[in-house]
């Protein structure tokens, strides 16, 4: 009777390891690649328009707002503008710019960067906050060229 208790346990464990490693390995595997997908559909979507341009901004490299404060964001990013007055208005007002994303950034923690959702939300975010420092709808959207998270 022992025996048959100890192999009900035993069987009951290898099948709940088996469930875990199923979901954490494989099936998570899937959802990553289907919002992989997701996010380059968004950015295909977002089709530039024929007066646009691209500006590059010099890196960013913020602490994050982590509790043990030993976590850092290293960005770099470009910022596409509606028009050439956009692009020289973006050009002059870079230390409110600098400025708005190091408090924006600054704000997340490691949890709020670590998803592909939150970084598209981080996108927006940054759009919303350069469009509100340039006084209107002038920034169209944001391209991450270098990420790094430590």
């Amino acid at each position: 009777m022992l025996k048959w208790i100890l192999l009900l346990v035993l069987l009951l464990v290898l099948g709940g390891g088996g469930y875990f490693a199923y979901t954490k390995f494989i099936a998570g595997k899937k959802d990553t690649s289907a919002q992989e997908e997701n996010a380059t559909q968004a950015q295909e979507q977002a089709a530039p328009s024929g007066d646009s341009q691209v500006v590059s901004l010099q890196p960013f490299l913020v602490n994050l707002a982590d509790p043990l404060g030993r976590r850092y964001l290293k960005l770099t990013l470009d910022v596409e503008v509606n028009s050439k007055d956009a692009t020289e208005q973006l050009t002059k007002n870079e230390p409110k710019v600098r400025d708005a994303l190091i408090m924006l950034l600054s704000s997340k923690t490691f949890s709020d960067l670590s998803s592909m959702e939150s970084k598209i939300l981080l996108k927006k975010e940054i759009v919303e906050r350069l469009n509100l420092v340039l006084g209107g709808p002038r920034v169209e959207q944001v391209y991450f060229t270098e990420m790094v998270i430590q």
